[in-house]
């Protein structure tokens, strides 16, 4: 049965495929350096063991040439997107994005380099898909409201299927009837939860709805059927998932105008951890340098705006993969240690030594601030220290930290190796179809043994 897209599905299918990011060189800009932080956190995440466990689960010895950055193993296409997805995001180290309160590109760039096994096209297609995959993705994000998230929906995995989508319909051109469809299909399988924060389940939501983003699309473009109004339908998305906080016409609204890309704009992360903990470590970072030293401090009290610790589910973390959930072990280990490694975060026991700080550290709530939301304004952070000598030091964090530049970033997550180092100027500069054919060839060696 082929029914017509409805108004507001169809208006926002129309804008995925018709629109041009790469007349824009901010956009375009802003996409080549995301893509660059992204494979920083993708090849350091692929050495992750539990990225070789879940490709084995998954089927990654099944036949395909399809990349798995990182390695110098090929593939079948959906698995790749699984497995670079979760690489992406198995550090937590990826970029965020407050309109979306989650992780776009971890989702997005895979399932179109997975495409790249089944079809031609250039660097520069590759990146403005990316751009148009991010715009719908955010749009989806400021339409549906907080309540989504906060109600325990994990926005990279729900949000992030139709981003997926969205970018592999701009790439292949279908047409809007097919992307309606495709975006249905993506909101079908629309899934993950919050209650996975601190589990190895969390980095698979980025991978999944990589997969799924990719499959909606091809079946959508082999003909496969679908509700062709996921927006507008009674029953559809947004009064299953907003729980009564839509805003529908933020889906098409000023699309690309600015690109959400441009503004509001990515944060690229500074530290391996939870997006929500980066203002206390970077107060515990300072206060370090400062010369504040842990066993002068008696209590530590963290004051955040109404939901916006809504991320940071673990208080008392027993390994490093709950840590990165965790404000109190991230400052503990920013002011003991001075700085935040990727060693701080990995599957081994945390370390008494950081504990015994962070257990004396709390949180509470300032409930006459506006409650977080997409704008960065509403997101702050009030340190307050007790010393044991009986003094006190306030300070506070407004925004969220970042890196500008990933160049540094990822000459650190790769070692530095030679191997990968013409990667970042490659992305910079990509435009043709042999650009992203040697960006394949970079990316499709083995970390592993390169890091051993």
């Amino acid at each position: 049965m082929t029914t017509a897209p409805a108004p507001l599905t169809h208006g926002f299918a129309q804008a995925i495929i018709t629109s041009d990011p790469k007349k824009d060189i901010a956009a375009m800009d802003a996409g080549r350096t995301a893509i660059i932080d992204f494979l920083a956190c993708t090849i350091a995440g692929s050495r992750d063991r539990m990225t070789d466990l879940l490709a084995e689960a998954v089927g990654a010895k099944l036949p395909g040439e399809a990349i798995l950055v990182g390695g110098a193993r090929r593939t079948d296409p959906l698995v790749a997107a699984v497995v670079n997805g979760y690489a992406g995001h198995v550090l937590d180290y990826d970029d965020v994005h407050a309109s979306v309160r989650g992780h776009p590109t971890t989702v997005i760039i895979p399932a179109l380099l997975a495409l790249a096994a089944e079809r031609e096209f250039s660097a520069e297609t590759l990146v403005a898909s990316y751009v148009v995959g991010l715009e719908a993705m955010a749009r989806l994000g400021l339409s549906i409201g907080s309540k989504h998230y906060e109600n325990g929906f994990h926005a990279t995995a729900t949000l992030g299927t139709i981003g997926a989508a969205a970018a592999i319909c701009h790439l292949m051109g279908v047409s809007v009837q097919e992307t309606a469809v495709a975006l249905g299909l993506a909101a079908t399988h629309s899934s993950g939860l919050r209650l996975q924060f601190g589990f190895d389940a969390k980095p698979y939501h980025a991978g999944m709805a990589s997969r799924s983003g990719l499959l909606s699309a091809r079946l959508a473009a082999a003909g496969f059927g679908g509700a062709p109004d996921f927006l507008d339908n009674p029953i559809g998305f947004h009064l299953a998932y907003s729980f009564g906080a839509v805003r529908l016409q933020a889906v098409t609204e000023n699309w690309g105008a600015p690109w959400q890309i441009v503004a509001p704009g990515l944060t690229l992360k500074a530290y391996p951890c939870c997006t929500a903990s980066h203002p206390v470590a970077s107060l515990g970072i300072e206060l370090s340098r400062e010369g504040l030293a842990a066993d002068t401090i008696e209590t530590i009290t963290f004051t955040y705006p109404p939901g916006a610790d809504a991320a940071l589910v673990v208080s008392k973390p027993t390994n490093g993969i709950e840590a990165r959930f965790s404000p109190e072990y991230v400052f503990a280990a920013a002011l003991i240690d001075g700085a935040l490694r990727l060693d701080h975060f990995d599957d081994r026991p945390v370390e008494p030594r950081l504990m015994a700080l962070a257990g004396r550290a709390s949180r509470r709530h300032d409930n006459s601030a506006p409650r977080m939301s997409s704008d960065p304004k509403t997101r702050f952070v009030v340190l307050d220290v007790a010393l044991r000598d009986g003094s006190t030091l306030t300070r506070r964090f407004d925004g969220l930290p970042g890196v500008i530049d990933p160049t540094t970033k990822f000459r650190d997550a790769t070692a530095g190796h030679p191997a990968f180092a013409d990667i970042p100027s490659l992305v910079r500069t990509m435009s043709s179809r042999a650009d992203l054919r040697r960006l394949l060839a970079l990316l499709n060696q083995d970390a592993i043994q390169i890091h051993a």
